[in-house]
């Protein structure tokens, strides 16, 4: 574990984060690329708008996943970010996640650049509502859903708040309750392109860094791996905390192949510790 580089090449840094999958899983969140993960194919735009047989299983399974999702809590690597940005260390977050477990940790400027599971969207009107709003709308629609699925077992949730669930095909969907149109999280799904305002404020936390540190992330994805890009082309230098490869290896000064919560918890002492020992 190279944690005495990581923590001498931060030093004195402001550092802009980009936070991956692998940051939840100690909140018991699998991620989709991870050494451990299973098997996974999140789901296209595509599939989600073009078959109804597709969009029903979605909110079927989505209807258990969400919840668990909302009920999980922040680990320590949350935790050490939060502390490290209120320290003046962090000057912002870039998360891939749609978890929002950054904001429930404390974190105050965070950009989450691929939505969140807690909100809604209708695609034809624009109306958005929360999920809390539709989780209500879909149990009048599907009474007792809830409950039959939860008593077969443990319920496996993905990172996108999917979940598990062996029979969708009697589940009823819920349509935009403004124009009747088609609603969709506000996540966005594999071939759709993250808002251009979200990805210039991401943008613009990179440039007012003098470090972009990578956590839980294996940049496989390009919203998340342009940043790295951007940063190395602007000078800034570049560390990543991840299990296993990652594809801004290459272009990183510091990699550490391990997990985030140890090491972030034991980076945001160090850092902390340094930026109370130095003069002014």
């Amino acid at each position: 574990m190279d944690a005495p580089e990581l923590v001498a090449l931060l030093q004195g840094r402001r550092v802009a984060v980009l936070t991956g999958a692998g940051m939840s899983t100690d909140s018991g969140i699998p991620d989709y690329r991870g050494p451990d993960s299973p098997p996974s194919n999140p789901m296209t735009i595509r599939q989600f708008t073009s078959d109804p047989v597709f969009r029903q299983r979605y909110w079927a399974r989505n209807h258990i996943g969400w919840r668990h999702m909302d009920e999980t809590m922040p680990n320590a690597g949350h935790r050490a970010l939060a502390a490290l940005e209120s320290d003046g260390v962090v000057v912002g977050l870039i998360t891939q996640n749609v978890d929002l477990l950054h904001t429930k940790a404390g974190s105050r400027t965070v950009v989450n650049l691929h939505g969140s599971y807690a909100r809604v969207v209708c695609l034809d009107c624009g109306h958005t509502m929360s999920r809390t709003a539709l989780a209500a709308a879909l149990e009048a629609a599907n009474p007792g859903f809830l409950e039959r699925a939860e008593s077969v077992g443990g319920i496996a949730v993905a990172p996108d708040a999917d979940a598990v669930v062996a029979d969708t095909s009697s589940f009823v969907i819920v349509d935009c309750p403004v124009c009747g149109g088609m609603l969709k999280p506000d996540i966005v799904y594999f071939g759709e392109s993250v808002p251009k305002d979200r990805v210039e404020q991401a943008y613009s936390l990179v440039d007012s860094s003098d470090a972009l540190l990578v956590a839980g992330s294996s940049l496989t994805v390009y919203s998340g791996y342009r940043f790295v890009r951007h940063a190395v082309a602007h000078g800034i230098p570049v560390a990543i905390i991840n299990r296993g490869h990652t594809r801004g290896d290459e272009l990183a000064a510091v990699k550490v192949d391990a997990g985030c919560s140890e090491l972030l918890t034991l980076l945001a002492g160090e850092l902390v510790r340094t930026c109370t020992a130095s003069p002014g």
